[in-house]
């Protein structure tokens, strides 16, 4: 089992930047691929982007690739979540999930989650 927790969010304006950590406990973290995910008020919670074990696979949603980057650091059981050029869209609690079968963009593949961090962005 792994617990999950984020951080980094906070208020920006349109076209700043913010970076998201994940950091996760147990010692088989490496094991597990990791995604994030994002709930806006009133929308369905989506997902935004997915690493795979090694950090050598990743999949990006349409609306954030080439603004967002994620990165693993395995030694220090954490995930990033680089976010450029922001949009008043981006808006959402971020999420991020671990599973340990496939890099996947379906939230229901994920078993664990953590409890979100909010991201506003101003306009």
């Amino acid at each position: 089992q792994v617990q999950l927790v984020e951080s980094g969010g906070g208020l920006v304006q349109a076209g700043g930047s913010l970076r998201l950590s994940c950091a996760a406990s147990g010692r088989t973290f490496s094991r597990y691929v990791m995604g994030w995910f994002r709930q806006a008020p009133g929308k369905e919670r989506e997902f935004v982007v997915a690493i795979g074990w090694s950090g050598g696979s990743t999949s990006y949603a349409d609306s954030v690739k080439d603004r967002f980057t994620i990165s693993r650091d395995n030694a220090r059981n954490t995930i990033y979540l680089q976010m450029n050029s922001l949009k008043p869209e981006d808006t959402a609690v971020y999420y991020c999930a671990a599973n340990l079968r496939v890099l996947t963009r379906t939230a229901s593949e994920y078993d664990y989650w953590g409890q979100g961090t909010q991201v506003t962005v101003s306009s």
